[in-house]
């Protein structure tokens, strides 16, 4: 059976799938380079090693959760600052946070507060 026959052809989004197929491909015999060959820029032999180590010492392949910090404004403050934007709707982004550290949550900077109302989708833009 060729690595075309073991792999299916079509290239896949998820991280997880190209793991599961790569790993597939070794696992019916092919050799590392040539899984690694045939994934090009999606993964090397050094990778597809570092996947079979891990497979061996956790039992999975899967992605694991990325390390970092939790964000300043998490899920359960989402609501509370939408409804100080809706509020407060020409308050500029230092006074956001003003009002924020005052309703009782925690201080946070001017570019946190920037970097969260993109992610929430929210818009300080003016009318006229």
């Amino acid at each position: 059976m060729s690595l075309w026959q073991t792999v299916i052809m079509k290239r896949p989004h998820a991280s997880n799938d190209v793991r599961e197929r790569a790993l597939a491909a070794v696992d019916a015999g092919h050799s590392v380079a040539d899984v690694a060959a045939f994934f090009q820029n999606t993964a090397t032999t050094t990778t597809i090693r570092r996947w079979l180590r891990d497979r061996a010492e956790t039992g999975s392949c899967h992605v694991r959760p990325r390390s970092g910090r939790p964000p300043l404004v998490g899920p359960a403050e989402e609501d509370a600052l939408r409804a100080q934007v809706a509020a407060h709707p020409d308050a500029t982004l230092a006074e956001h946070c003003a009002v924020w550290k005052a309703s009782g949550h925690g201080a946070i900077s001017v570019s946190t507060m920037d970097r969260t109302l993109h992610r929430l989708g929210l818009s300080r833009k003016k009318r006229r």
